[in-house]
Parts: structure tokens; C-alpha cells; sequence
């Protein structure tokens, strides 16, 4: 079939048909990719946001257009379906070191061994305290980290956490007997929402770290994790602390700034550093 009958068939313009752009995107492209490359969890919508900070004038569409044809598209993680239920007010802290929250996580090292993860976060300045990385961490270890950061910042008025074993068991139990002043909160079970601080930077840990990464050891996971936290604390953008990073935004309400342990420290050593911190050596 010649061009002329098929352009008649499709009902199209034979001009229409033989028009090829004449506009040079590889500049555009490339920019593109280096910024998803950067920050691979980064949509379309923020990478356009720092392309016009670096000058750019080319509109959304353009780069919409373009960051399709790359094959860029953020993959949307499915939620799980969960009852509907009559949510309570959360209430806010008045400052650091008011209240804690914390909560396990758990991923899978190239071997196939699993290992864990414990977040501590401070419900105020939104800092990540410590993240506790092993194949195991029993009560034992909660509770000397626990130890571990009241020799270096203090302890809270308050910890919110679930009703998982390790929170709930004869070693922890006995630690908040012995700490009078810092009461225990235990969520209803089955009501994560209750620990909404917690949840929102597990779900920020999973995305831009433990899903970002193939872990070969115990060791490459614990010091990915730990620059993981200091970019957190001091680099990312909090939209709940306009836009501040929960360091500045410590600094900005005269807060306590969090302790953090040395980048690469092994476990034992830690362990040993915990000990002596509370008179245990």
C-alpha cells in the first residue's frame, strides 16, 4: 500500500505523518537522568522543582515527556488493605526528649540471612536517635541501647512502642521498673496508627535505604544504615518541619541534639562502650 492510501485509510495528513521535531533534548536528558540517578526516589514533579533551581525553563509536560521515554517512573509500593476503624488525635510533644518512640524492621542480606533492624526516633525534632542493625536483637540489646543513649542524651519522659516480644518481656519490664521516670506506652494491638512517628520513618528507612541497597554482610548493613541516619538527621527535608531537616530544627527550638554512636563501630565494641558509659565495667 503506498503512503498516499494508507494516510487516507488512518485519516491522517501526509505532512502530519513525515513531521519529525527538530528540538535537541539530549542536553534535558542527560540533566534528567543524573538528578534520578541522585535520588532515585525522586518523581517527575520534584525533579522538574530542581531543574528550574538550576535554570532551566522548560515546562512539566516536556519533562514528563522525557522522563517516561527514559523509563524513570517511581514504582508504587502496594499497601495493604487494612479495616476501617475511628482514628484518635495524636498528641504532640512539647519538646526533645519528651517522648521516644521505636519499633523493629526487618530485611534480607545477599545469603539469604535475615536481619533486623531497631529504630528509635524522637516524636519532637523528628531525629532518628540510633538504628540498631543485627541478625538478632533481643530484650537484652534494647536494653542496653537503651542504656547507651541515656549515657549520651538522656532518657524521655515517655516510649511508644508495640506489643512485640522483646518491648514486652521480663529484661524491659524490669528497665522501666528501674527507670521510674520514663513510663512505658504500649499501642492497642493491631493499631499502628497509634505510633504514627515511628511508622512514617520506617516507611522513609524502607524506601530510600533498605530497598535501595543489597547488603553483603552484617557489618556493610550496619554502616549503610548509620550514613543513612546522619543524611537523614542533617540533609533530608521535612515537610512537617518546613522543610527544615530535624537537626536545624532542633537547633531553631534550642533542643537537644542527639548523640550518635561512630560510623563503622562493630557491635562488641559498642556493646563494651555501653557497659562502661553506665558503670557496668
Amino acid at each position: 500500500m503506498s503512503q498516499r492510501q494508507a494516510c487516507g485509510l488512518m485519516r491522517i495528513s501526509r505532512n502530519g505523518y513525515r513531521y519529525r521535531s527538530q528540538r535537541n533534548d539530549e542536553a534535558l536528558r542527560k540533566a534528567i537522568k543524573e538528578k534520578a540517578g541522585d535520588r532515585p526516589r525522586y518523581g517527575y514533579r520534584r525533579i522538574a522543582v530542581l531543574l528550574r533551581r538550576e535554570g532551566w525553563r522548560d515546562n512539566r509536560k516536556r519533562i514528563y515527556r522525557i522522563y517516561r521515554e527514559l523509563g524513570l517512573q517511581v514504582r508504587k509500593r502496594k499497601r495493604k488493605r487494612t479495616a476501617r476503624a475511628r482514628k484518635r488525635p495524636l498528641v504532640i510533644p512539647e519538646g526533645a526528649n519528651m517522648r521516644w518512640s521505636m519499633d523493629f524492621m526487618s530485611d534480607q542480606l545477599a545469603d539469604r540471612r535475615r536481619i533486623r533492624t531497631l529504630n528509635i526516633v524522637d516524636d519532637f525534632t523528628r531525629e532518628c536517635l540510633h538504628i540498631e542493625v543485627d541478625t538478632s536483637i533481643p530484650a537484652s540489646r534494647v536494653v542496653q541501647v537503651l542504656e547507651w543513649l541515656e549515657a549520651l542524651r538522656g532518657l524521655p519522659v515517655q516510649i511508644v512502642m508495640d506489643n512485640g516480644t522483646e518491648f514486652t518481656s521480663l529484661e524491659m519490664d524490669k528497665w522501666f521498673y528501674d527507670h521510674e521516670g520514663t513510663d512505658a506506652c504500649f499501642i492497642d494491638p493491631g493499631k499502628p496508627n497509634q505510633n504514627a512517628y515511628i511508622e512514617s520513618f520506617n516507611e522513609k528507612f524502607r524506601d530510600e535505604c533498605l530497598n535501595q541497597y543489597w547488603f553483603g554482610s552484617v557489618e556493610e548493613a550496619q554502616m549503610i544504615a548509620e550514613d543513612w541516619r546522619i543524611d537523614y538527621n542533617t540533609f533530608r527535608p521535612h515537610s512537617s518541619l518546613g522543610d527544615m531537616t530535624p537537626e536545624e530544627y532542633a537547633e531553631t527550638q534550642s533542643c537537644l541534639r542527639s548523640a550518635s554512636p561512630p560510623s563503622g563501630m562493630p557491635v562488641f565494641q559498642r556493646n563494651m562502650l555501653t557497659n562502661s558509659a553506665v558503670g557496668l565495667t
